[in-house]
């Protein structure tokens, strides 16, 4: 080429895949891989009933599921999904207040894109690598946080999130995960209220990523954002990759709250819409299928279904690992993840575990021998000692050391024993180094 023109990167791997990478390598030297990197229900066994596909079927039959959508969305799917909002009563919209993208990663990225270069989005840390990304592409810099306490049940540190938003003017919006992903935190309705209170004093726009909002358990409850937004103006994320489960649809939307109560924030959603038009429109198959899969007289029955199951391994994994020395855990409330936190100078760069294999030990010393973070030194580490393949947490954007597991397995026995080998080797990894 006559010059380099590759865009100089952020120097930040999106781990959640990036170690597939490693796996992958260690499964040419026979290790059988446990898969609790990332959140496909599909991948980990769930079968999607019969009456869905002969759902999706009938749909494939009518020929309009082959043809553009509108740049917006289907208007009958926006139609429906503005009429769920406005029967609860607390906020109206109606559908030209919805728009579809090619997933929730497409919206995330076009709605961080469509942000002046020195306008900010303070987001929680840790924090889902996508919207981090995002965030960090739009400005060529490291974003603000406010942090989830592990030592309060991953509650969010909102006094600091209003400090930081009076101290610097640059901050425009907020991003509230919830249900979170990764810790599984659901947001008690006190706290969200207190969120929209600061968002309105001092005049930010809300973003939240609503993806696991039906997906709750343990006795916990919360409230969507279109509860509590009163005119505040803001926008609620969600998608079906997680919820039916269809993650291949990349069908995911964004709802617009107040966008008629603020000019500047008007034309910022003008601006998301501008970008959408350039690509004509999203999958017109999915869309169609939200109504029809929803409405569905065995749907709730189905989701209901798997929470239990979720929130089974969620007991299963917190009743194992809670009385585990060195590491802090919490019981998973929302979403599917469990995010685990090593305490405080419990990890450094002399502990191991023990590698049978010589050329997969070989490999682990060679990943591991230069600067890496402690917890991924141990991610590594547990993947070549055991084929369990989890995240490193501060791939998540923070300096908590840690992983991130899913509570995905359809196995029930086989989760049991994942959790029961990696209390074994977080204690064993620990005390390699005494």
């Amino acid at each position: 080429m006559r010059f380099d023109i590759a865009k100089s990167g952020t120097g930040i791997a999106y781990e959640i895949r990036n170690i597939v990478n490693i796996a992958e390598k260690l499964k040419e030297y026979d290790v059988d891989v446990t898969w609790e990197n990332i959140g496909d229900p599909v991948v980990k066994g769930e079968k999607i009933p019969e009456w869905m596909k002969d759902t999706l079927t009938d749909i494939i039959k009518d020929d309009i599921s082959y043809a553009y959508s509108p740049t917006k969305g289907m208007e009958d799917t926006r139609e429906f999904l503005a009429e769920a909002v406005n029967r609860r009563g607390k906020y109206q919209m109606n559908k030209d207040d919805i728009i579809f993208f090619n997933g929730l990663g497409d919206a995330i990225a076009r709605s961080y894109s469509s942000i002046r270069v020195d306008a900010r989005i303070i987001m929680p840390e840790p924090t889902y690598p996508t919207h981090l990304l995002a965030e960090i592409h739009h400005a060529s810099f490291p974003p603000n946080t406010y942090r989830m306490n592990p030592y309060r049940n991953w509650h969010p540190d909102i006094a600091e999130l209003e400090r930081k938003v009076k101290s610097h003017n640059t901050i425009v919006g907020a991003l509230v995960i919830n249900p979170d992903n990764p810790t599984g935190f659901v947001y008690p309705e006190e706290s969200l209220r207190k969120i929209v209170k600061i968002a309105k004093e001092y005049d930010l726009f809300l973003v939240f990523d609503e993806t696991y909002q039906n997906i709750l358990f343990n006795g916990c409850k919360t409230v969507p954002l279109s509860d509590i937004i009163g005119d505040v103006p803001g926008m609620s994320m969600k998608g079906i990759s997680k919820e039916f489960p269809w993650p291949g649809a990349r069908c995911g939307w964004i709802e617009v709250y107040n966008a008629d109560k603020d000019e500047t924030f008007a034309r910022y959603i003008d601006t998301i819409l501008t970008q959408k038009t350039s690509e004509v429109c999203s999958t017109t198959l999915p869309q169609m299928a939200i109504p029809k899969i929803m409405t569905h007289p065995e749907y709730q029955k189905y989701l209901n279904t798997r929470i239990r199951h979720y929130e089974k391994l969620s007991n299963i994994a917190y009743n194992i690992l809670k009385n585990v020395p060195y590491i802090v855990v919490n019981r998973t409330n929302g979403a599917f993840y469990m995010t685990i936190v090593f305490n405080e100078a419990v990890l450094n760069d002399r502990q191991k575990l023990q590698i049978k294999n010589a050329p997969i030990k070989t490999y682990v010393e060679e990943i591991t021998g230069g600067h890496i973070e402690n917890d991924k030194r141990f991610v590594y580490y547990l993947l070549g000692s055991t084929g369990i393949c989890v995240v490193p947490l501060t791939s998540f954007f923070t300096a908590l050391p840690g992983f991130r597991l899913t509570l995905l397995e359809k196995d029930e026995g086989k989760f049991e024993k994942t959790i029961n080998t990696l209390a074994e080797k977080i204690v064993e990894y620990v005390e390699s180094s005494k």
